[in-house]
């Protein structure tokens, strides 16, 4: 606007200058002679003269104009350009978008104590994050704080997997130049400050094919013992990193062997374990130990729906990587947003413990000067005060068995100020999970709370079990039900209420879908003279609701669980019958109001549970209740917390609990239930007693 603003007056002006100037010429040769040839020349000359001058003017602001529009749509495309649902991503076109300034220059931000946390935090997520944002666009790109001369050598472009993240100079990565190899020294990394330590980082983008054998220089150079990979292989169907390692065997990169030792797979993150040795004769051919962790669950929009996963794989990295070890090599795709966000979490956990602070706004400026764009998007950034929240409100809950009877005795001391209040206070801070009501809106449709047992217990949208649409009947992909995660599985158990007279096909629907082989059933169909489940299965011979036929072929007890097998067939018009076998576990010794009277009952309910999925290939197991929350919630955090007990020797009663009440409202519903997830725990460690089992 400002172009059409300084232009107007002047071509305005411009005009009638310029008639005022033909009207006295017209004047003066009309006063002096009469008309005559020349003076009628002379008019037209005159004439045409504005003419032209005008068009020329006409010209010049029709330029100005798309200038101006040209100018106003880069802004918008470079500055403004947001991902479908508003999240800037890290790869846009094989190419990462770079930030753009703060138009009112940089801006300081000072220190939080830590007990103001959570309220600054409630402040800068006001108005749908209006000062995290504008405290995020203070920060300013640091690209004048250093050259990029060695990564845009002609021979090393080709290195870097986006053009435009590019190392500094100052703080690359340098590699050992290799004979009659030009340019044999670049691989797109930059060494990073941890909160003290110098260099305690190395971020990375992620390999390319052809910089696979420069990485794995670059780690035995460094003498990394610990990789951390924030980004999956593929991404939406782009190649984010190429595969660097083998999945078995052994594999030679340029002069370095790798061989695969280990690989164990959790629900959020893999751990991989590396023998790397190089071949050449350095006179330092000693193998060493490499141990990769891989964060699998960083959504490709975004980030994570809650920092406890990445907090828990945080404390993993800090564990497993040895005091001896070189930098930690930490790398994404581009190496600069989730690679940062990493950093800036450990660094300023370790900051909280030291200054009973948090400077999240200083500690990114620092490091943006070693490594352009660290922490690229305004949600990255938030999810950095959202993890540091997390781990000042709830801090470390994880504990090794061999110190569990000690952390029950003394949350069961009698001392005084003490009685119960370990445990009470534990489950006490689970009331802060918030049940986010607005993440109910398909449950709670009119038609959808028909078919709810108990109206406060309704799946979330974003982790519902979704059913196939009836052809021409609106609400029927809708089951009170929810997926929940396992130890080693997304989406392992299927959380549901028992099934209604009206929602009976439904269920069956579900267990057909999903390919469940598995139903665990907690309640009894009626307690104290109230139905609590409807009997969705046949006494004996078969029942049929809607396409699906259950016949029953087995029904025995074992102790405290009837064991039924039943096979489900699916009957549709024009197509081949299909059937399958469906095991049903019914615990009997759990009443609603209280806990079952000792804890071996659910470790061999687990066991068998755990024996059926084995042997019929881990899809998913529906678990049941009444309304789908306190036993069942129980019975899933138990599979899960003694899952990990025999994996690694530890436990996270409260964040097992605090996660799944994430995923479904009220899992584990009262204090007796949670208490009963540590008694349980303590007579797995008692049957069990040698510790090395679980390790």
């Amino acid at each position: 606007m400002e172009y059409l603003c300084w232009f107007l007056p002047v071509c305005i002006s411009f005009l009638l200058v310029g008639a005022s100037l033909a009207n006295e010429t017209v004047s003066s040769n009309n006063t002096t002679r009469p008309p005559d040839g020349n003076s009628s020349q002379q008019q037209l000359l005159t004439s045409s003269l504005i003419l032209l001058t005008m068009f020329i003017i006409f010209i010049l602001l029709t330029g100005c104009f798309c200038r101006f529009r040209k100018h106003r749509k880069a802004v918008v495309n470079t500055s403004d350009k947001k991902m479908p649902n508003g999240i800037l991503e890290e790869q846009e076109q094989q190419r990462v978008m770079l930030l753009s300034r703060s138009p009112s220059g940089p801006k300081k931000y000072f220190p939080i104590p830590v007990e103001n946390l959570e309220e600054e935090i409630r402040i800068r997520s006001a108005d749908d994050g209006k000062l995290f944002r504008e405290e995020f666009n203070s920060l300013t790109a640091s690209y004048v704080q250093g050259t990029f001369e060695m990564a845009n050598q002609e021979e090393n472009r080709e290195k870097n997997r986006y053009p435009n993240i590019l190392p500094y100079d100052h703080s690359r990565v340098i590699l050992t130049q290799m004979d009659s190899v030009a340019a044999s020294d670049y691989i797109n990394a930059s060494y990073i400050d941890g909160y003290k330590e110098k260099n305690k980082f190395i971020a990375a983008q992620g390999p390319k094919q052809e910089t696979v054998n420069d990485f794995w220089r670059m780690i035995w150079e460094q003498k990394s013992a610990t990789i951390v990979m924030l980004t999956n292989l593929k991404e939406r169907k782009e190649d984010k990193c190429y595969q660097y390692w083998p999945d078995q065997g052994c594999w030679t990169y340029g002069n370095i062997r790798v061989s695969v030792e280990d690989c164990i797979v959790l629900v959020d993150y893999t751990i991989r374990k590396f023998c790397i040795q190089s071949q050449l004769h350095d006179g330092c051919k000693a193998p060493r130990l490499v141990t990769q962790l891989h964060f699998t669950s960083w959504p490709d929009f975004g980030v994570p729906f809650t920092p406890i996963g990445m907090l828990k794989f945080l404390k993993k990295v800090k564990t497993l990587n040895p005091s001896h070890g070189g930098p930690i090599v930490v790398h994404c795709s581009a190496g600069v947003g989730r690679t940062g966000t990493f950093i800036v979490i450990d660094a300023i956990i370790d900051m909280m413990h030291s200054e009973q602070r948090v400077d999240v706004f200083e500690f990114v400026a620092r490091i943006r000067n070693q490594r352009p764009q660290m922490v690229q998007t305004e949600m990255q950034y938030s999810f950095i005060y959202q993890a540091l929240l997390e781990y000042y409100l709830y801090g470390d809950t994880e504990l090794d068995v061999s110190s569990l009877e000690k952390h029950l005795q003394t949350s069961h001391s009698t001392t005084p100020h003490l009685g119960q209040m370990g445990l009470e206070e534990e489950f006490k801070k689970l009331t802060n999970v918030r049940i986010m009501k607005e993440n109910m809106r398909t449950g709670n449709l009119p038609a959808n709370m028909k078919k709810a047992r108990v109206i406060q217990i309704i799946p979330y949208d974003f982790n519902r079990v979704i059913l196939s649409m009836k052809r021409g009947q609106e609400y029927t992909d809708y089951i009170n039900a929810s997926f929940i995660d396992g130890y080693r599985q997304k989406d392992y158990f299927i959380a549901t209420q028992g099934p209604l007279p009206h929602t009976v096909e439904d269920f069956w629907r579900m267990v057909w879908e999903w390919k469940c082989h598995t139903i665990v059933m907690l309640t009894e169909v009626q307690e104290r003279e109230q139905e609590k489940c409807f009997q969705y299965w046949p006494s004996e011979g078969s029942v049929t609701h809607g396409d699906i036929n259950i016949e029953i072929k087995n029904d025995s007890l074992i102790d405290a669980i009837s064991i039924r097998d039943f096979i489900i067939t699916y009957n549709q018009t024009h197509q081949e019958k299909q059937s399958r076998l469906v095991r049903q576990f019914h615990f009997h010794g759990w009443p609603e109001i209280g806990i079952p009277a000792e804890g071996k009952g659910m470790i061999d309910l687990i066991a068998a549970v755990q024996k059926q999925q084995q042997q019929t290939g881990n899809h998913p197991i529906t678990v049941h209740c009444s309304a789908g929350a306190g036993r069942t919630g129980t019975f899933i955090a138990l599979s899960n917390i003694l899952e990990r007990v025999k994996a690694e020797g530890l436990l996270d009663v409260f964040q097992a609990v605090k996660s799944l009440r994430l995923q479904r409202p009220h899992m584990v519903q009262t204090l007796e239930q949670y208490e009963f997830c540590y008694k349980v725990v303590q007579d797995f460690i008692d049957i069990f007693s040698d510790y090395a089992n679980f390790k």
